[in-house]
């Protein structure tokens, strides 16, 4: 009988862009997978691919405790009934709920990927801070115990949670982001500016603290001292998180003829190819895969020197880092790269070179894989090929 798994996510959007490589890697190795998460157009998607996906009455945003027990009761019924060997949930709410449920349900494994440490850790409203300690203390009941794993993106996490005392540290796994398939962006061809201007791009979930203000306040300096650069943003406003940037506040920076909004991009691997350089100012991240996507490209890369985005970019040998919250660098960063293009490329190569080495979906599924393994009593699989 085939091990069963279900991976539990807050959106379906995220299980197919960010896991659908993992269910597919984990069916080839024997798994009955089962994918959950609230409702979306994207569970077709899922189904398409031959995965199963069933939607779960989940509001992301709610705080009200009964629809909070409702959910938590309907995972518990789900699990008793589909009986999993483990249960992997992604992201803090994901991760509580799942666990929780599991515990109830009886499930032997559970295993926890928490990129980054969300809204309530990062922001300092009131809600967010009155809301910390409740979830302190849930995580450390969810996370807990000799038969769960918490895997991370990046050592800067690995030490909070270390230092919280959240969990044992002996059971925590660091895996970097989600993985990419480097060949994919890799064989991409790159299409140079027809006028020679640099085409600079922000492609992200549209909140304030992906650094979106602070890239539209180095676009307005840089055509303050005459410069002239393509910027773009990709992405849309995520409404089930408080800091997204309001759709009408990005219409008017298209108004003000500061930058082409592009909305979802389907097509990341075509979109990277017609771009010179990717930034990403984000206050913190677990590991941002639009910066590997770009890296798998060869693009010069410009982040913020913050958790998650510093063990994608090491300052200038595979792009340049700037201090969080400051446009001036941000902009000077953009002119560097702009008056050295040699220097760009260089960035790029070496971006491409360890994105291969260290963020390719094929090792962080066999990483995954092999996590399962010390839980489940099931051997990891070794050939690479398999995944």
């Amino acid at each position: 009988m085939p091990m069963k798994a279900v991976l539990f996510a807050n959106t379906d959007w995220y299980l197919y862009n960010f896991r659908r490589a993992l269910a597919m890697a984990l069916q080839r190795v024997g798994y009955d997978v089962l994918l959950i998460s609230p409702p979306g157009p994207y569970g077709d998607k899922l189904r398409a691919l031959g995965l199963r996906w069933e939607p779960l009455p989940m509001q992301r945003r709610s705080l009200n405790p009964l629809r909070e027990l409702a959910l938590l009761w309907y995972l518990t019924r789900l699990l008793r009934r589909e009986r999993p060997m483990l249960v992997h949930g992604f992201t803090i709410k994901c991760a509580v709920y799942g666990s929780l449920a599991a515990r109830l349900a009886g499930v032997p494994a559970r295993v926890n990927a928490v990129a980054g440490m969300g809204y309530v850790f990062t922001s300092s409203h009131l809600k967010a801070r009155l809301l910390r300690p409740v979830v302190r203390g849930l995580l450390r009941l969810a996370l807990d115990g000799p038969s769960a794993r918490l895997v991370l993106q990046n050592t800067d996490d690995v030490e909070l949670f270390r230092s919280a005392g959240l969990v044992d540290p002996a059971h925590i796994r660091l895996i970097r982001g989600s993985g990419v398939d480097c060949a994919q962006f890799a064989g991409i061809s790159r299409q140079a500016s027809e006028d020679g201007v640099p085409r600079v791009l922000l492609a992200s979930r549209l909140l304030w603290d992906k650094g979106v203000g602070e890239y539209i306040a180095a676009l307005r300096q840089l055509r303050s001292q005459g410069r002239t650069v393509h910027a773009l943003l990709a992405g849309t406003p995520d409404p089930g998180n408080p800091a997204a940037v309001p759709e009408s506040t990005i219409r008017g920076w298209v108004d003000e003829g500061l930058l082409n909004w592009l909305g979802h991009v389907d097509d990341m691997a075509g979109l990277l190819g017609s771009v010179d350089i990717v930034v990403l100012p984000s206050y913190r991240e677990g590991l941002p895969r639009t910066l590997v996507e770009a890296a798998a490209c060869g693009l010069p890369l410009i982040t913020t020197d913050v958790p998650g985005c510093r063990e994608v970019v090491s300052d200038g040998v595979d792009g340049l880092l700037v201090p969080v919250g400051n446009s001036d660098v941000l902009a000077q960063a953009i002119e560097r790269l702009q008056d050295q293009p040699e220097f760009a490329r260089r960035l790029g190569d070496a971006a491409r070179r360890k994105a291969r080495t260290q963020f390719d979906e094929r090792i962080v599924i066999q990483r995954t894989i092999a996590v399962y393994a010390e839980l489940c009593d099931m051997p990891a699989d070794s050939d690479e090929s398999s995944v």
